[in-house]
């Protein structure tokens, strides 16, 4: 978005805003060096404590740090380019590593994003065998997790490809700009919002709806579990409190990915199909919902953290 994110609304900036872009460079810089900083660090430990604690080598800890990979990719090949961006308005490196670049630069993020998505669909998935069928086989057993895991990125991988292909840096009078030129490459007949819609609702739409029916299951099962004798009665508790304390953190994962990033979704969905990018102050809005977005990589390691004791436990280890 940000190689087209010149035209706004109004045509005009506000003669109220006071004018000093240097300032403005220097806050959306600081900005995105702070989630890189954070996210980079949050997602490495959390990494760490389910690689080296045995405990905590389950299904969910695992999607949950497939998740921080996709972040942390998202994130070195999200930052530098949006920064620069900010700087020049333009590409700057041409030759084959500039066409390389440019190609990674808009895959990576759409497949990490992707990939993401995923992963919250199987932690539904896993969390729903647990509590919905607690004396079954897990439906996702941790020796089977390593194949889901490579599900996710080769889908995302062949999904996303086109972008591979459709992305090069072009050559203007003034300046190098990273251009998509879908029709080139596929043909006229072929239609880039009909590509975009589809990963919507196949990516977007269909996987939250899933993720909202499992755990609308979940909750409802919870409500109406009772047990009868004392002894199961407080066996059953204890395995409850275990199986919602999981269940907050895994909702807030959820919850947190969908704030943050559904603001980007209906703000590129509305740049597809208009070509339109409002601004305020000269500040394209777009700024704001990506640092929005990628804030998200800085939020995940926090649930964790407050949700889950065992997280708490390996961050104390790790620096003991």
């Amino acid at each position: 978005m940000s190689e087209n994110g010149n035209t706004t609304m109004n045509g005009t900036e506000s003669s109220s805003c006071p004018s000093n872009p240097t300032v403005k460079k220097i806050g959306m810089t600081f900005a995105y060096c702070l989630i890189f900083i954070l996210s980079l660090a949050g997602n490495t430990v959390i990494g760490i404590i389910v690689y080296k604690t045995k405990t905590m080598r389950k299904s969910i800890n695992f999607f949950i740090v497939n998740m921080a990979m996709s972040d942390l990719l998202l994130l070195i090949f999200s930052t530098p380019h949006l920064i620069q961006v900010h700087y020049s308005g333009g590409w700057l490196i041409g030759g084959h590593l500039g066409q390389t670049l440019c190609k990674l630069f808009s895959f990576l993020p759409r497949a990490t994003f992707t990939v993401s998505v995923q992963s919250l669909v199987l932690i539904a998935v896993d969390r729903f065998g647990a509590v919905v069928h607690p004396l079954r086989s897990p439906f996702i057993s941790s020796k089977l997790c390593p194949f889901f895991i490579l599900a996710t990125w080769v889908i995302a991988i062949v999904v996303f490809s086109p972008e591979l292909f459709v992305k090069r840096v072009v050559e203007y009078p003034e300046k190098l700009v990273c251009e998509r030129c879908w029709n080139e490459v596929f043909g006229e007949s072929s239609s880039y919002e009909h590509y975009i819609i589809f990963c919507i609702v196949v990516f977007n739409f269909i996987p939250f709806l899933l993720i909202t029916i499992l755990y609308i299951t979940i909750y409802l099962t919870l409500k109406s579990q009772k047990v009868a004798c004392e002894q199961s009665a407080n066996a059953g508790q204890r395995r409850q409190q275990r199986e919602r304390n999981v269940l907050k953190m895994a909702v807030a994962i959820v919850l947190g990915f969908a704030v943050c990033w559904l603001p980007f979704a209906i703000f590129w969905c509305i740049f597809i199909f208009t070509e339109t990018v409002w601004s305020n102050c000269g500040v394209p809005y777009y700024v704001y919902v990506v640092m929005l977005a990628l804030a998200n990589c800085a939020i995940n390691p926090c649930i964790c953290l407050i949700f889950s004791r065992n997280y708490r436990n390996g961050v104390r280890d790790l620096f003991r």
